[in-house]
């Protein structure tokens, strides 16, 4: 890349650690460019309050707020969470929100006619590859920089030590400087004391937890959740119409306050290492398991176990940042005929970290009481004779064939 021609980028921007210290550095390695700096709003809620203001601050010339909230969940998570698809049982919350805020990047970068697109992404970890694949697909000719791969520093605390020199705010400080990222769907802790696989999280301990609290500190009475779905999308919470969005947002509440969601979790990066992670997902803990539980109703048995295979592939496609894949389209299309009748009503009991089955009912439930019931039905017992003796017709022609054979 010729620095020389980079006169305006356009930076993926939180107001983080990363990206906070990224302006400035801009400016001294890329000849004093213009940095249009970019949120895509997630659902981060306070973490975008006095953004702007930070932005300007350090640098940047102006700052886009793009709302992807309604995005996301209907595009992104609902699609995914439709296919049960999960990576290591995580709930793909970092995974499925990298590349929706990358084609909102993608699309300022074209409007603005950067000359570059950043990342604060770093060369350890698997958003860069989640960022650039979407912009390799909405923006193949505009270039990237990834500051990570390029300067001196080697560490979060090098990188405070940079904010502090340049007299750029942060919210953290070196005790509570846990790796984090926050979105609507859930809350990722990395770093500091959870780089020891020996060490327990601290979930009891004030301001760890910022979703939900420990099983620990949960009532001792149970709360009770009854979601409605409609071809396997979620369209009401305890009988009340709401949109996918609002639910998800209820249910971390109710989650929440319940324990429910917690994963601690050494997760196998797509760059070869092993990483430790502390993930809280309390709604959508709720939404997958509601789902499952209705799932287990309305769809037969080979299509459910050939979902449940498909939804493998499809956690890791998402997981690799290959959203935006002829593959991923089509596992969608499947998923999608697969939920034309995933259609009913599930009541969960949450207690302390648990989901507890209590109730699902379906207009199109495969499930026949008549026929499953121990007692008296039309079923006749002596037809499984033949059947068994079908089945296990392969079995018995092997074992006399063996048996010949020995003599």
């Amino acid at each position: 890349m010729d620095k020389s021609k980079i006169k305006k980028v356009v930076l993926a921007y939180s107001g983080g650690l990363d990206t906070s210290i990224i302006i400035p550095w801009l400016k001294e390695n890329y000849n004093n460019c213009e940095v249009v700096a970019v949120a895509g709003n997630v659902g981060q809620a306070d973490e975008l309050e006095g953004l702007e203001e930070k932005a300007l601050k350090t640098g940047a010339s102006k700052l886009y707020v793009l709302d992807l909230t309604e995005e996301y969940v209907n595009d992104f998570i609902i699609p995914t969470m439709k296919a049960g698809a999960l990576y290591e049982e995580y709930f793909l919350g970092t995974s499925h929100a990298r590349p929706c805020i990358a084609k909102g990047l993608a699309e300022i970068a074209i409007k603005e006619n950067a000359d570059a697109i950043v990342h604060g992404c770093t060369g350890k970890g698997n958003d860069q590859v989640r960022f650039e694949l979407t912009l390799k697909y909405f923006a193949p000719d505009i270039p990237i920089i990834a500051p990570w791969r390029e300067w001196n520093i080697k560490s979060r605390e090098e990188e405070i030590d940079y904010a502090e020199a340049h007299n750029v705010p942060l919210k953290i400080n070196r005790e509570t400087n846990y790796s984090k990222d926050k979105n609507l769907w859930h809350l990722s802790h990395e770093g500091l004391d959870l780089e020891d696989t020996g060490n327990e999280p601290q979930y009891e301990k004030e301001g760890f937890l910022e979703m939900g609290v420990s099983p620990i500190q949960a009532p001792d009475k149970p709360t009770y959740v009854e979601l409605d779905f409609e071809k396997g999308v979620p369209v009401a919470l305890d009988r009340k119409k709401l949109s996918a969005k609002q639910i998800i947002l209820e249910l971390n509440k109710l989650g929440g306050a319940n324990g429910i969601g917690l994963l601690d979790i050494v997760e196998n990066r797509l760059v070869g290492m092993k990483c430790r992670g502390v993930y809280e997902t309390p709604g959508g803990a709720i939404l997958y398991k509601a789902h499952s539980v209705l799932e287990s109703i309305c769809l037969d048995k080979m299509t459910m176990h050939e979902k449940q295979k498909l939804a493998v592939t499809f956690g890791e496609l998402v997981y690799n940042g290959q959203w935006f894949t002829p593959l991923r389209e089509a596992l969608s299309a499947f998923v999608d005929k697969t939920q034309e009748k995933v259609t009913g009503k599930v009541r969960l009991k949450l207690y302390k970290g648990n989901m507890i089955n209590a109730g699902v009912w379906s207009d199109y439930s495969l499930y026949s009481e008549e026929i499953a019931t121990f007692g008296e039905s039309d079923y006749d017992q002596k037809d499984s004779a033949g059947f068994i003796n079908l089945y296990g017709l392969p079995i018995k022609v092997q074992a006399l064939v063996d048996k010949k054979n020995k003599k």
